[in-house]
């Protein structure tokens, strides 16, 4: 019942292990991955404002994922962003959206905008 309560205030702790996990894993990193991701981590972060745990992990993991990949074959971190590492970001972030706090706010708006439309003559 405790764990129930305090997971409800302060999220999931098993997320809580996974994300610490996925951190350990990104400072075992050769450094100049570990600047890319750690980087990448930050961006993400900010730029992402995902509010689902699950969503989250999933996105840290997979990450981490490709840098030990990248790493362990040799492939530069220039070849894994490219030249633009703003949009490598922003595409890698499109593919976990359903976690962004955004989208209920855009159901919210066209929600509301059509509640209005459809009262109108």
């Amino acid at each position: 019942m405790a764990k129930n309560w305090i997971e409800l205030v302060t999220g999931s702790l098993e997320q809580k292990k996974q994300y610490k996990q996925c951190k350990a894993r990104t400072k075992a990193l050769p450094a100049d991955y570990r600047t890319a991701i750690e980087a990448l981590d930050r961006y993400l972060m900010y730029f992402g404002s995902i509010t689902k745990g699950e969503t989250l992990v999933s996105m840290m993991e997979d990450l981490a994922d490709l840098f030990e990949q990248s790493a362990a074959n040799g492939t530069t971190v220039r070849d894994i962003v490219g030249e633009d590492a703003v949009e490598f970001a922003e595409t890698f972030l499109a593919n976990y959206s359903e976690g962004q706090w955004i989208n209920k706010e855009r159901k919210r708006l066209t929600d509301a905008i059509n509640g209005v439309a459809d009262n109108e003559p």
